[in-house]
């Protein structure tokens, strides 16, 4: 069955840099939200992360816009490091089954418009 809220794609929780909290209080009010697939080991990822971090501390509060990193990093460690780097959320590095939805249901590059959120 296909994920049909970025809360059934992400799951029910999320990490930030201090703690977890629940995806549907971190996504709301959100206008945006986009799902950044990278690793620490992919040398483009790895350059384009900056960029894309510069970008969202300036207009992401604004633009009512989230990143939502999801991992595809080998070792927990690894996606530790590479996340600490990140000013956004990410999925826990143990949902992995977040990349099987993913292959149903987002395409490689893909934006997500939220109009409302469920109650």
């Amino acid at each position: 069955m296909a994920a049909t809220t970025i809360q059934e794609l992400v799951g029910d929780e999320l990490l930030t840099q201090h703690d977890t909290q629940a995806t549907s209080e971190v996504l709301e009010g959100k206008k945006l939200v986009m799902l950044y697939f990278s690793a620490h080991w992919c040398p483009p990822c790895r350059g384009f992360t900056p960029h894309l971090a510069a970008k969202y501390k300036a207009t992401a509060e604004e633009l009512g816009i989230e990143v939502v990193f999801i991992s595809s990093d080998q070792s927990e460690s690894d996606f530790r490091q590479y996340f600490s780097e990140m000013p956004w959320t990410a999925v826990p590095y143990g949902a992995r089954n977040i990349k099987e939805k993913r292959k149903k249901t987002v395409p490689d590059t893909c934006l997500f418009h939220i109009r409302r959120h469920p109650t």
